[in-house]
This record gives structure tokens, C-alpha cells and sequence, in this order.
């Protein structure tokens, strides 16, 4: 969530609807750049992908933003990191700052999503 590319993809997207190729150009990224993040974005519940098919039968890929509320505790943050991998495992700071927010592991994925209590937001099955 963090890295600039997303953030400017995430503003540009509160915008409104788009298609990929539109996308790519206003934020200046090539498309296979911008696939990447929009990935990341789409599996942490901040974007929502949809293939539609044009008039010619030509397959096109839209983006928009989720609804979400984003709220992090810096165990949140050291989590994440660490289910990244972007931790040095030689630091054991940061890996002891983890384990003394009891929730962090379980809350990274509420944070993304705004839902720290495990609800289905409305519309989930």
C-alpha cells in the first residue's frame, strides 16, 4: 500500500471507472508496471477488477476503486512486512514489535480492508 505507484493509482482511480489502457497512460506506467500493482491492489480488496467485452468482441479490462476504510497499527505495518518478506530477519526488533501486538497478524487483512471485527461488508455472501 505504501509504494508510490499504488497511491498515485489509487488516486487516480478515485476518479472514476477506467479502462487499463487509459490508466497507463494518465499515470505515465507501462501497462505490464501497472498490471503489478493493480494486482497487489485487487488481492488486498482496494480495486476492483472487470472484463467486459466490446461491441467488436474485443476483451477490456476496467478498474475501480472499493469501498474501504484503511486503518494501521505499526504491528499491522511490522506484519505485513514481515509477509513479505521485507524484513531483515537478522533485525530482531522489529520481529519482537510484532509479536507484541497479539492482533497484528490477524488484523493485516481487516486493515486493508477497513473491517477490524471480521464482518462481511454489505453484499458479501
Amino acid at each position: 500500500m505504501g509504494n508510490p505507484h499504488r497511491l498515485r493509482i489509487i488516486a487516480e482511480l478515485s476518479r472514476g471507472r477506467v479502462h487499463v489502457s487509459e490508466l497507463a497512460r494518465r499515470l505515465g506506467m507501462s501497462r505490464p508496471l501497472l498490471y503489478m500493482h493493480l494486482d497487489k491492489l485487487e488481492k488486498a480488496g482496494l480495486v476492483i477488477g472487470q472484463l467486459e467485452l466490446s461491441e467488436d468482441g474485443k476483451a477490456m479490462k476496467y478498474y475501480e476503486l472499493a469501498p474501504f476504510d484503511l486503518r494501521l497499527t505499526a504491528g499491522e505495518i511490522v506484519a505485513a512486512l514481515d509477509a513479505d518478506g521485507a524484513l531483515d530477519p537478522a533485525d530482531g526488533a522489529a520481529a519482537d514489535g510484532a509479536a507484541a501486538d497479539g492482533a497484528a497478524a490477524d488484523g493485516a487483512a481487516a486493515a486493508e480492508t477497513g473491517n477490524s471485527h471480521g464482518d462481511k461488508e454489505e453484499g458479501d455472501s
